[in-house]
């Protein structure tokens, strides 16, 4: 895919609001775990709904190459055959991760507490961000790591012959790093045990019990304290993957700023740890209602009816991060257009993402009319650009940047030009030919300096 050339494209005001019922594709977290802990258990286990973006394509091919079976049967239907906890093998080649963080790390995790060798690298964009703080906690169990300055990849493991446990206390909530370390836990005799200071959304943890692990979490503090007994049998189990709530923000906000729009997104995952945008657009003023909701695969799941607002400015609370951390782009891009200003605190893990999307997040706005400033790890945007738009976005390889850009030129004065829309595919495959069924103006080209 680097290999291509850029392909810019531009998005501008329609002349009619969006309408229609979609689906948006499954969720990437979930994706990604469900075939990590499928390759994990002993048995067949069929995911239907499975994200076949990119990022999650390259944790079905680092599986397979670990010594699981992994077949793809039909659309988003795929089949896992598990090597059980401790049979995995080294691969044969080298892992590329593409430019996925959360199939980086979590590997990390899973390649950690087994007796083999691997490396693993990525894309340019995946290669600069750092693994220092999946990798530190990680050496604890008896593993090696061999990476970059930085703990940056390419980055060679070598597994612990015979994992100890972990105790370990996040000095930064983070689903990834936790992820990993369970993960780890998974293959070490006796009792993983780790501390988050304020909750991270729990799939892992759902996903454990699922396949039949011991897992408990009880309040401790602000946050939760988690334990996982090492070495059980995880036994096949099929999983239903919900849409992406994170997926879904883009056509919601969408739906939200283009005058007399309504659009239904079915199927979307509810899990109240992920759901951290909906609260907040709320109380920006969204007419956001919830239908026909339901479970599959052990995660709430409805049917968003979402119908253009009038939204105002809103104070969200760093508490509120891990629930929407990566939603703060598109949320941004609300703000903007809201009336009054609104104060997003506590976006310090912004900074270690696809990009520096804090950093990235600014300059997208401010290229294209909006004020805003950063103090500290806090976001605070005026709202109410009179002409907001007429800007080109550099992407930095950023899929949530290109498509909040996107969005922001659906309702902007003025079209937005992104750099690139090659890496949308990675969590949003089809997202511009979606937003095009439901009325959105987004063409390829655009001018690029």
């Amino acid at each position: 895919m680097n290999s291509e050339p850029p392909r810019p494209h531009k998005s501008s005001r329609p002349a009619d609001p969006l309408h229609g019922m979609i689906t948006v594709p499954g969720d990437k977290s979930i994706s990604h775990r469900a075939l990590m802990f499928a390759g994990l258990a002993i048995g067949e286990t069929r995911v239907t709904g499975l994200l076949e973006g990119e990022d999650v394509l390259r944790t079905a091919a680092a599986m397979r190459a670990l010594g699981a079976e992994v077949t793809r049967d039909d659309p988003g239907a795929w089949r896992v055959v598990g090597a059980g906890i401790g049979g995995l093998r080294s691969p044969d080649d080298v892992l590329d991760m593409g430019n996925s963080g959360t199939a980086a790390r979590l590997l990390c995790g899973v390649l950690a507490s087994h007796d083999i060798f691997a490396v693993m690298t990525g894309d340019a964009s995946l290669r600069r961000r750092p693994m220092r703080r999946v990798i530190d906690p990680l050496a604890a169990c008896g593993a090696v790591f061999s990476a970059r300055e930085g703990g940056r990849l390419p980055l060679a493991v070598t597994g612990a012959a015979e994992a100890l446990p972990l105790s370990y206390r996040l000095p930064v909530a983070s689903a990834q790093v936790k992820s990993a370390l369970l993960l780890a836990g998974l293959n070490a005799r006796g009792v993983t045990e780790i501390e988050e200071p304020a909750a991270t959304r729990d799939h892992s943890e759902n996903m454990l019990r699922h396949f039949g692990a011991s897992v408990s979490v009880v309040p401790h503090g602000q946050g939760k304290l988690i334990r996982l007994r090492g070495q059980p049998e995880l036994i096949a189990a099929d999983i239903i993957v919900p849409g992406d709530p994170s997926s879904a923000a883009f056509p919601l906000v969408a739906a939200l700023l283009v005058p007399g729009s309504r659009v239904t997104i079915a199927g979307v995952g509810l899990n109240p740890l992920r759901i951290g945008l909906f609260t907040t657009l709320r109380e920006m003023g969204a007419n956001i209602v919830v239908i026909n909701q339901r479970e599959a695969g052990g995660e709430p799941v409805g049917d968003l009816v979402v119908s253009a607002s009038r939204l105002h400015g809103v104070d969200v609370p760093a508490a509120r991060a891990p629930s929407m951390i990566d939603e703060y782009p598109i949320l941004a891009v609300a703000c903007a257009l809201a009336q009054g200003p609104s104060r997003l605190r506590g976006l310090g893990e912004l900074r270690v993402k696809e990009s520096d999307r804090l950093a990235a997040t600014l300059a997208m706005l401010r290229g294209n009319g909006a004020h805003v400033e950063v103090e500290g790890d806090d976001m605070i945007i005026a709202g109410g650009a009179s002409r907001l738009g007429g800007g080109v976005v550099m992407t930095h390889m950023d899929h949530r940047l290109a498509m909040s850009a996107l969005v922001m030129g659906l309702a902007a004065a003025l079209p937005v030009t992104i750099d690139d829309a090659r890496f949308i595919d990675t969590s949003f495959p089809g997202f511009i030919s979606l937003m095009q069924g439901l009325g959105a103006v987004i063409e390829a080209g655009g001018f690029v300096p």
